[in-house]
């Protein structure tokens, strides 16, 4: 597990130090909407624990990125997007 970090925005999100509309919160993953949304559906699905980005996520914790994957689709299926959704992954 890694440690939260202060100058990260998703770890101050998920601290509630910083307010977010949260559609979906399990154990491990927080799933919230874009502030500035660049769809209809704009949700935000990340994990709880501080991870540098993808590649050190899925190095760590495999099973954590398949989670991330589950979380989206999950939301997708809430927010009725049954038809299709995009997943955009952000490294870097």
């Amino acid at each position: 597990m890694s440690e939260p970090r202060p100058d990260c925005l998703f770890c101050r999100i998920v601290a509630g130090e910083i307010p977010a509309t949260v559609v979906l919160d399990t154990q491990r993953v927080l799933a919230f909407r874009d502030i500035s949304p660049q769809a209809p559906v704009h949700v935000v699905v990340i994990p709880k624990d501080h991870h540098a980005d993808v590649v050190a996520l899925s190095s760590a914790e495999p099973a954590l990125a398949g989670e991330l994957l589950a979380a989206a689709s999950a939301v997708a299926a809430q927010e009725g997007l049954a038809d299709g959704f995009r997943v955009v992954l952000n490294t870097g």
